[in-house]
């Protein structure tokens, strides 16, 4: 945001804001924008729990720089956290960026919470990620998403498919199964396809935090389903759909949870992952959680919350899923020092 407020190609930035600090990096960085004559647009959620007040103080400096600021949808709360940036593209760079996240742009809440963010120029989901902002300027009018889920529109009905499909897949001998990690789990219509799934035989995989409506494990209606919750030294925010789809997976991460609020009275945004090295890592991160044998505790029809023990070495997940994170990351330094110094000997 820093970057884009003062590069004079930056025409436009769009934002969503949901939750955000007394003191905002991301906020000044808007209003620099606005000053420095780019068209800044932001979607104020005045009603995000806890931070009315702060987010209506938040209203009037935005507008006060020359920020176009929309309150949201009637009717509907504003959940989504995304963010648009369009730039001329003279130097060859790309004319457009996009980011989805499952966490609020809150440098405060930001050490305490896990959540995965994507920043991406891939035109279709960046243009996809425009038509959400149309919406917000002229929600009278439809607009279409084939790539991103967007709630209220279609992201129950596209998760129902999802489903649907890994049932079909598994009748025909192909890879299955349905993998979840997100917040909360209780709207009716999501779980009695999960366990419509289960009864066919699809394996389910949950990691659900909090509200927790569906009772894993039960012979004939759920025996396929497991599911766990974590609470750890950082709240567990992440969402994370996948879908094996007969062996091409199928990752979303989202800002939205499997409850009725989520699916039907709120925006909320689900974005597809393409690039194999990115899925990679969601999955990986999503095995440490699942396989966690310190923090985790199981689900089940006692709703006794046991622990989870077994005789395996102990798994802490959110450690472990940080240490895999920083590995990653100076593999990828690692590789791209040595991609500098071939195509420096290669110029000589």
């Amino acid at each position: 945001m820093r970057e884009a407020a003062i590069d004079p190609k930056v025409k436009k930035i769009k934002i969503t804001v949901y939750r955000v600090n007394t003191e905002s990096q991301v906020m000044s960085a808007l209003i620099n924008a606005a000053r420095n004559g780019k068209e800044v647009t932001a979607v104020l959620e005045l009603r995000a729990r806890f931070d009315e007040a702060n987010n209506v103080k938040w209203s009037k400096r935005l507008r006060d720089a020359g920020v176009s600021v929309i309150y949201g949808v009637p009717g509907l709360k504003v959940h989504a956290k995304i963010g648009y940036i369009e730039r001329d593209a003279e130097d060859g760079m790309a004319t457009a960026y996009g980011f989805v996240s499952s966490g609020n742009l809150n440098s405060s809440t930001a050490k305490v919470y896990t959540d995965h963010t994507l920043l991406t120029s891939q035109a279709e989901i960046v243009q996809e990620i425009n038509q959400v902002f149309k919406f917000f300027n002229a929600n009278y009018l439809t607009q279409s998403y084939d790539k991103l889920l967007v709630s209220p529109m279609q992201n129950r009905k596209k998760i129902i498919k999802f489903i649907k499909k890994e049932i079909k897949n598994h009748r025909k001998g192909l890879p299955s199964g349905i993998n979840m990690k997100i917040n909360s789990l209780s709207d009716k219509q999501i779980i009695d396809m999960l366990y419509r799934a289960s009864a066919e035989g699809v394996k389910i995989r949950l990691v659900v935090r909090g509200i927790h409506s569906l009772i894993p494990g039960v012979p004939g209606l759920s025996e396929n389903i497991e599911s766990i919750s974590i609470v750890d030294k950082f709240l567990e925010h992440s969402r994370i759909y996948w879908f094996k789809n007969g062996g091409d997976d199928r990752l979303f991460i989202s800002s939205a949870d499997m409850m009725e609020r989520n699916l039907d009275a709120r925006v909320e945004v689900a974005c597809p992952i393409y690039n194999p090295d990115i899925k990679k890592v969601l999955i990986e991160s999503f095995e440490l959680s699942f396989n966690d044998n310190v923090k985790a505790r199981i689900h089940d029809a006692t709703s006794s919350l046991a622990y989870r023990t077994n005789d395996l070495p102990a798994l802490r997940s959110q450690f472990a899923t940080y240490n895999y994170l920083f590995e990653q990351n100076q593999k990828a330094i690692e590789e791209d020092e040595i991609k500098t110094e071939q195509n420096l000997k290669h110029e000589y």
